[in-house]
C-alpha cells in the first residue's frame, strides 16, 4: 500500500517546478511550466501574475493525477524573493509582478542608503537596502503613482497572490517578509519606519504568518487544481531558505545554488547580520536562520553564451566545447555582470566583460571563461558569508548548474573545498515538501547526499586568477557606470 504524499511547488523566476515526494523524499512525479520575462525597457524584469497562477495550476494538476487522491496529504510552496505586486479590492490584479531584477528603483535604493538611520534600518530589516526589495519598489510606486498605490487593496508577493486563490485568505509567511524591507527581523512584525517610507499600512500587507502555516483549499481553489476540498495548504517559505532545508543543510554548512541566478547561504542558529549591509539575514522557523547573499548572473550566463556563439545547441554540447579549453581560459577572465550585481557589488551598474582576449583565444576559451566568472562571483559572496563564522564543515551546491560536471569540479577547485550534490537535484521543492511535511507532524530522513567533487590540479591555477578576477571586478565599476548611463540615457559620456 502505498503511503501519504506531498506536493511541492516551487514558483520560480522562469519556471514553476511541481514535484510529488514520499515522505523519504522519493519523487514520485514531476512537471516544469515556464513563463516569459518581461523586458521592454531598460532595468525592467515584470512578469504576467496570471501566466504563473497558470502554471502553477498546470503542474499541481499534471503531478497530482499520479496517485490517488486521498494519498495527498498536502500542497507545500516555495516562491522566489522581492517579487511585488499591487492587487484590487476584488483580488484581480492592478499591475504585472515586479520580481527581483527589475531594478527602476534604483534612485529610491540610493536614497535609502544616504538616510543617517540606513545601518540601523537593515539592521532591523535584515535585508540590503537595495532596489530588488518591495520596500524600494513601493517607494518609487510612492514617487512615479500615487494614485495607483493608494488605490490598491493588496501589495503582495506572487505567492500570497496563489495562496489567496487557492485559500481565500490574503498571508505572507516570515520568510518571505524577512524578503520585502518592510519586515522587523528581530520584533517579527511589519516595520512601522519601513512602512511610511513605503507608503503603505500594514493593512494593505498580507497577514503575517509561520512558514508551517496551513490553509485548507476553498471549492474554487480545489476545483483549480483538481484536488480535495480542505485539503492543507502550507504556506511555505522563500526559495532561498528551502534550498538549504532541501539539501539536508545543518548550521556551519555552505549552499551553493546556481538556477538563472545564484547565492550562497548558511544555516544559523542565530540571527546574525553583515556590518556592511551587504548580506542578508532570513528566518525559516522559529531559531533558524539563513545567511548569505544572492547573485544575479548564473545559469542565465550559460544561456546567453549558448545563445552567442552556439544558437540551438544543447548545453551539454556547449559545455563540453567548453572543457576544450584549459582551466583559467589561457588567461581569458569574464565578468559576468550580465543582469548588473547583488552581492557583494550591490549595483544595477555593474556591466558584463571579457578581460585579456587575446587573437589565440577562441570558442573553448570564451565559453569556459564565462562559466568560470559565475563560480568566481560565488566565491566572492562566500568570503562574505565565512567572515562572520568559521571555516564550513561542509560545501553543498544545487541547482541547474548541478547537472554539469564540469561546472561543479571548477567549483570545488575555486572553492578549494570538497562539494557534494545532493541525491536528487529538486532541492528548493524537496524543502518546501519537507516543511509541509513537519507542518503536519510527519518526520522527514535527513536528504542522503550524492557525488562529491574534490579539488584537482586546477585549483592551483584558479588560485592564481582568482585575486586578479577580484580586483578587475572593482576596477571597472566606474566604467561600468559610465556605460550604463550612456545605455539608458543614449547621450554622449564626457571624457
Amino acid at each position: 500500500m502505498m503511503t501519504k504524499v506531498m506536493i511541492g511547488v516551487d514558483i520560480g523566476t522562469t519556471s514553476t517546478k511541481v514535484v510529488l515526494f514520499d515522505a523519504a523524499g522519493q519523487v514520485l512525479a514531476s512537471a516544469n511550466n515556464g513563463y516569459p520575462l518581461i523586458q521592454t525597457q531598460p532595468d525592467m524584469a515584470e512578469q504576467d501574475p496570471e501566466a504563473i497562477w497558470a502554471a502553477v495550476q498546470a503542474g499541481v494538476r499534471t503531478v497530482a493525477a499520479a496517485v490517488p487522491p486521498a494519498l495527498i496529504a498536502g500542497v507545500s510552496f516555495s516562491a522566489a524573493m522581492h517579487s511585488l505586486m499591487l492587487v484590487d479590492p476584488t483580488g484581480r490584479p492592478m499591475t504585472r509582478l515586479l520580481t527581483w531584477a527589475d531594478n527602476r528603483a534604483q534612485a529610491a535604493a540610493t536614497a535609502l542608503q544616504a538616510r543617517p538611520d540606513a545601518a540601523a534600518l537593515f539592521d532591523r530589516l535584515g535585508v540590503p537596502l537595495q532596489a530588488m526589495t518591495p520596500l524600494a519598489k513601493l517607494m518609487r510606486w510612492r514617487q512615479t503613482q500615487p494614485a495607483q498605490l493608494r488605490a490598491a487593496r493588496w501589495a503582495c508577493g506572487i505567492k500570497d497572490y496563489v495562496l489567496a486563490k487557492l485559500t481565500d485568505q490574503w498571508v505572507q509567511d516570515a520568510s518571505l517578509a524577512n524578503a520585502t524591507g518592510l519586515f522587523d527581523r528581530l520584533a517579527q512584525d511589519w516595520d512601522t519606519t519601513a512602512l511610511a517610507l513605503a507608503g503603505v499600512s500594514a493593512t494593505q500587507l498580507p497577514r503575517l504568518v509561520e512558514t508551517t502555516a496551513t490553509l485548507p483549499l476553498t471549492p474554487a481553489g480545489a476545483a483549480a487544481l483538481a484536488l480535495p476540498v480542505g485539503l492543507p495548504c502550507i504556506v511555505g517559505a522563500s526559495d532561498g531558505v528551502l534550498s538549504n532545508l532541501g539539501v539536508g543543510a545543518q548550521p556551519g554548512d555552505l549552499v551553493v545554488t546556481v538556477g538563472t541566478s545564484g547565492a550562497v547561504r548558511q544555516t544559523t542558529a542565530a540571527s546574525a547580520a553583515d556590518p556592511a549591509g551587504r548580506l542578508f539575514t532570513y528566518t525559516l522557523t522559529p531559531g533558524q536562520w539563513v545567511v548569505g547573499g544572492p547573485i544575479n548572473n548564473g545559469g542565465d550566463v550559460l544561456r546567453w553564451v549558448r545563445d552567442t556563439l552556439m544558437p540551438g545547441v544543447p548545453y551539454d554540447a556547449v559545455t563540453a566545447r567548453a572543457a576544450q579549453a584549459r582551466a583559467g581560459s589561457d588567461g581569458l577572465l569574464f565578468l559576468p555582470y550580465l543582469n548588473g550585481e547583488r552581492a557583494p557589488l550591490w549595483t544595477g551598474d555593474a556591466r558584463g566583460s571579457y578581460l585579456g582576449l587575446t587573437a589565440r583565444h577562441g570558442q573553448p576559451e570564451m565559453i569556459r571563461a564565462a562559466m568560470e566568472g559565475v563560480v568566481f562571483a560565488l566565491r566572492d559572496v562566500a568570503a562574505l558569508v565565512l567572515a562572520l563564522g568559521t571555516r564550513p564543515t561542509r560545501v553543498l551546491a544545487n541547482g541547474g548548474f548541478a547537472n554539469s560536471p564540469l561546472w561543479c569540479q571548477m567549483l570545488a577547485d575555486v572553492f578549494e573545498q570538497p562539494v557534494t550534490l545532493p541525491a536528487g537535484l529538486a532541492s528548493t521543492a524537496w524543502g518546501a515538501a519537507r516543511l509541509g511535511w513537519q507542518a503536519l507532524g510527519v518526520t522527514t530522513h535527513t536528504p542522503t547526499t550524492g557525488v562529491t567533487y574534490r579539488p584537482g590540479p586546477d585549483a592551483t591555477r584558479y588560485g592564481q586568477l582568482w585575486p586578479v578576477w577580484q580586483q578587475a571586478s572593482r576596477a571597472l565599476l566606474p566604467l561600468s557606470a559610465s556605460l550604463a548611463t550612456l545605455q539608458r540615457d543614449d547621450t554622449i559620456i564626457p571624457v
